[in-house]
């Protein structure tokens, strides 16, 4: 059985991490989408739970994809997983660099783990968590851009921050 990890924020899941997610499905016997906290990243639009309730409620019917989170390194992550793979998505060539330079540096501290990398859906490469917390500041629809399941997370947040 081959598990894979598919790592990130999620802050909050859009529709292009939809596509990785069930793309990664299909290739993989297991697979596990981790909430990691970015210590680059200021501080998250969703608690831990709101995020971690979010994305269950997308995956919920993919019978192999299971989320949970992590506060730690990654590769620590990986390995007490039994995984041998992480999915990173890329959205366009700016994405690409900083991602392989993360994959070599994994593989230098743990060569036995791979990371594998899909390219998002074209018509879905423009959207970022960044882009959708900020349309939605405005109070403007984000539905183009986030699983349905996501909306009443956002609108309360939104209705929240009046």
């Amino acid at each position: 059985m081959i598990t894979a990890v598919y790592p990130g924020s999620f802050d909050p899941v859009t529709l292009g991490h939809v596509d990785i997610i069930r793309r990664s499905s299909k290739i993989f016997d297991k697979v596990i989408v981790c909430i990691l906290n970015n210590a680059s990243k200021k501080t998250p639009l969703f608690s831990h739970d709101e995020r971690v309730n979010m994305l269950k409620d997308v995956v919920g019917e993919l019978d192999n994809v299971y989320v949970d989170s992590y506060q730690g390194l990654l590769v620590d992550y990986v390995k007490e997983q039994g995984a041998g793979v992480i999915i990173r998505g890329l959205r366009g060539a700016t994405d690409a660099g900083p991602e392989i330079q993360m994959a070599q540096g994994i593989h230098q501290v743990s060569p036995d783990i791979d990371t594998l990398f899909l390219a998002t859906d074209p018509k879905l490469s423009f959207i970022s968590s960044s882009m959708v917390r900020e349309i939605a500041s405005y109070g403007r629809s984000v539905e183009c851009l986030v699983p349905k399941a996501v909306l009443p997370y956002i609108e309360e947040k939104v209705k929240n921050s009046l």
